[in-house]
């Protein structure tokens, strides 16, 4: 009797504490955006230090050609693929010191801004850089935010596509505007919202012009978002919101 006592006692302070949990929302859990980490998802090479089980970087479980989360460490084999829902994409124009100097983010150029027109496309150590007056390099990238979608669950993650990557950025787009659904109210096709859609990347190996093979992308539309799918819908919108505001 005593033993059916106690349990129906920690059932009570069970329900309790779930409840209070809830109620008390995101207290103490909310920051803003200069004090949190973007999660990027990015695409493990053979060089990458994530391999290398003596480096910090190190993930255990990770081959050459997967996904990984920067921030949770989380691995998406690369033929299996990863569900996302891009929100936004923006092309966006980066200064970096070379590694050969120290390396480092030096600052973000506006689309507009003539200091991008002054670059020169090199070749340097077999590899192709777009080299500006003072000697840095301005890397060129297509930013997807979007939000990976994972057993029912989803999170944001920043994709940076560059060089080679940005030929599979530029198809994406090209579908993204091309893509279309019926609109039940109108029976008539009509082009469809970038968040309204998931879509699969999954990696493949190409190769370079020094006959070296490395990992890039391959996108493939899975299904429009549905009306099952109302809050995924809902944070996709306001994750774009909150971006582009």
């Amino acid at each position: 009797m005593a033993t059916a006592v106690a349990k129906k006692k920690n059932a009570e302070l069970s329900t309790d504490f779930v409840s209070d949990m809830f109620e008390d929302g995101a207290e103490g859990a909310v920051f803003d955006a200069d004090e949190l980490q973007i999660p990027f998802l990015k695409i493990a090479q053979q060089m990458s230090p994530e391999l290398k089980k003596s480096d910090a970087k190190f993930i255990s479980g990770l081959s050459a050609g997967d996904f990984f989360n920067t921030l949770t460490s989380q691995v998406y084999e690369g033929q299996e693929g990863v569900d996302v829902i891009p929100c936004m994409i923006k092309t966006t124009y980066k200064e970096w010191i070379p590694l050969e100097k120290g390396g480092g983010f030096v600052q973000e150029f506006d689309a507009t801004d003539p200091e991008i027109k002054q670059a020169v496309r090199k070749e340097i150590g077999g590899k192709r850089v777009d080299e500006l007056p003072n000697g840095n390099e301005l890397v060129i990238s297509d930013d997807v935010y979007c939000l990976v979608v994972n057993d029912g669950d989803f999170e944001p993650a920043l994709i940076t596509m560059t060089s080679t990557q940005r030929k599979v950025a530029k198809r994406w787009k090209t579908r993204i505007a091309m893509n279309k659904e019926r609109n039940p109210k109108t029976n008539k096709l009509q082009v469809v919202p970038i968040y309204s859609t998931i879509w699969k990347l999954t990696t493949v190996d190409e190769t370079n012009r020094n006959n070296q093979t490395y990992s890039n992308y391959a996108v493939n539309k899975v299904r429009a978002i549905g009306s099952e799918d109302a809050d995924l819908f809902q944070e996709a919108k306001s994750f774009r919101k909150s971006i582009v505001l």
